[in-house]
């Protein structure tokens, strides 16, 4: 196949540098003590903008398509405001449409700052068959629209000349059907006037209790400086199994000397020193939430089929040495907790309790499944002891199984369950958590669940005055599908001290490393 050009997917014909006056008045504006205004694009419920808040920035506005993200977003960050609670489709909602509803006026005077991240589902490996079965073509995937949609991200940025981009997405970025797209994207900033850099992070090293890796691309306006920085690591860890492949698949088209660019756009991922403390693990994070015991809640009645509201809450409980990472998701700054949670809640899984309570930690799929069967077995010779008559293959042999052992191929998906380990930090939190949850059991048996909303958003450093609108399916999308806050607090803060170290320093200073 032949490869395309980077004018196939962005004709640099019809973008333009911003004018220089503009990105001067921003400067000016900031050296003379403004905070740094993010618009914040796909932002879902708000990982990315509530990171970039924590380090000083303003949340000026965001661009969100679910109804129940957007409805959090405002309700963080402009609360009261039911302008900023709008769910916006980005295809409908050109920048000045966008700044007219939200009292902004010109789009290139109202932010300093883009960031977002968009739409991953169509850059990750793992939905691509589905896109090929359903549309009957073997590169569908490349056809999903919301592959193009960073297209709408970069005309927001001809629109509105920030100082700064940031952009986050999923490792499969930099080879997404044979093209990196993060490179595509910087040859495009750089084409408007941008210096540029992209790598891979991880937010386990930066004081997430989950070791999500994800893509960040950084890109600074040329009038303030000539190099990119991403920030340096707080914490070690040894990555888990499976973590060198997909970072060996992402990098992959690295080796050409043409995607790396006259300007070396691909930074190297910083390295963890040995000294640092260790990773957060999930005991830390979630040992002082007020404990759920499954089945006792089911056998008590007040757990229930049906949608789950956040309208019944729950006393905290208080450790006597609670952890720093407590102390940092309980006293967070613009976000102090509630006397009471009202989104500790969980889903309503009958048949797997008791297997959830025979597993060991680190088991997955293939070990839930041979457990099931083995309880099966038992339960099957117990009744049979008892004197019923159940055939296999009958409709009682049937039932009864069906009762106890999970319909997934033990053979596919091996990852679709895992019982956390209470020493360690969560794996990567997914959207998918939406839909069952079984990727994160909960570590303490005598619990025998899944994780809650509450623990969902402490393992990915949402504090807990942060709040969730919807119910509990949306709430664990919304958490899945965001960017760790501490993770983009970890950027925000970078960014803003290279912004100032650049302005500050004479001409070529920084960018020599001086």
């Amino acid at each position: 196949m032949a490869r395309r050009t980077k004018g196939d997917l962005f004709p640099l014909e019809k973008y333009w540098a911003p004018d220089h006056t503009v990105i001067a008045q921003k400067i000016n504006r900031f050296k003379a003590g403004g905070k740094l205004r993010v618009l914040d694009l796909f932002s879902g419920c708000g990982g990315l903008s509530l990171g970039f808040h924590a380090a000083g920035y303003e949340i000026t506005a965001a661009v969100e398509f679910d109804a129940d993200a957007a409805r959090s977003h405002g309700a963080n960050f402009h609360p009261g405001d039911p302008r900023h609670a709008e769910a916006r489709d980005i295809t409908r909602t050109p920048p000045k449409k966008l700044t007219d509803a939200l009292g902004l006026g010109r789009p290139q005077a109202a932010f300093d700052v883009i960031i977002g991240g968009p739409p991953c589902q169509a850059f990750a490996r793992v939905g691509r068959s589905k896109l090929r079965e359903v549309a009957d073509h073997p590169e569908a995937y490349r056809h999903d629209p919301r592959a193009r949609l960073y297209i709408e991200y970069i005309e927001y940025v001809k629109a509105c000349a920030p100082l700064a981009v940031v952009v986050e997405n999923v490792p499969d970025m930099l080879n997404f059907g044979g093209h990196n797209i993060a490179h595509e994207i910087c040859e495009v900033l750089s084409g408007l006037g941008y210096v540029c850099g992209y790598t891979l992070l991880n937010a386990a090293m930066y004081g997430v209790p989950q070791t999500r890796e994800r893509a960040f691309l950084i890109a600074v306006h040329r009038d303030i400086c000539d190099r990119i920085t991403f920030p340096e690591p707080t914490r070690q860890i040894d990555l888990p199994s499976g973590y060198d492949g997909t970072r060996a698949f992402a990098l992959k088209l690295l080796a050409g000397s043409d995607t790396h660019g006259p300007d070396s756009f691909w930074k190297q991922t910083p390295e963890a020193a040995a000294d640092l403390p260790p990773a957060v693990t999930a005991q830390e994070a979630l040992g002082d939430l007020p404990a759920i015991y499954a089945l006792a809640e089911l056998e008590s009645g007040r757990l229930k089929r049906g949608a789950r509201r956040f309208d019944d809450a729950v006393p905290y409980m208080f450790p006597n040495d609670p952890s720093d990472y407590v102390l940092q998701m309980r006293h967070w700054p613009g976000f102090p907790a509630p006397h009471d949670l009202s989104d500790h809640v969980i889903r309503y899984l009958p048949r797997d309790y008791k297997l959830f309570a025979r597993l060991s930690p680190g088991d997955q799929y293939p070990e839930a499944y041979r457990m099931a069967v083995a309880m099966f077995d038992a339960e099957l010779s117990r009744r049979r002891r008892q004197g019923e008559v159940i055939e296999e293959g009958s409709k009682a042999w049937e039932e009864l199984r069906a009762s106890i052992v999970p319909p997934y191929d033990h053979t596919k998906f091996p990852n679709k369950w895992r019982k956390m380990e209470a020493d360690k930090p969560a794996r990567t939190l997914m959207a998918h958590l939406g839909k069952d949850g079984y990727s994160h059991i909960h570590y303490d048996s005598a619990q025998a669940r899944t994780i809650s909303v509450r623990e969902a958003a402490r393992l990915q450093s949402f504090p807990d005055g942060f709040v969730f609108r919807g119910t509990m399916n949306p709430a664990f999308r919304q958490i899945g599908n965001a960017v760790p806050p501490l993770l983009s607090k970890a950027i925000a803060a970078e960014l803003m001290a290279h912004i100032g170290k650049c302005l500050a320093a004479p001409a070529g200073k920084v960018a020599a490393g001086e």
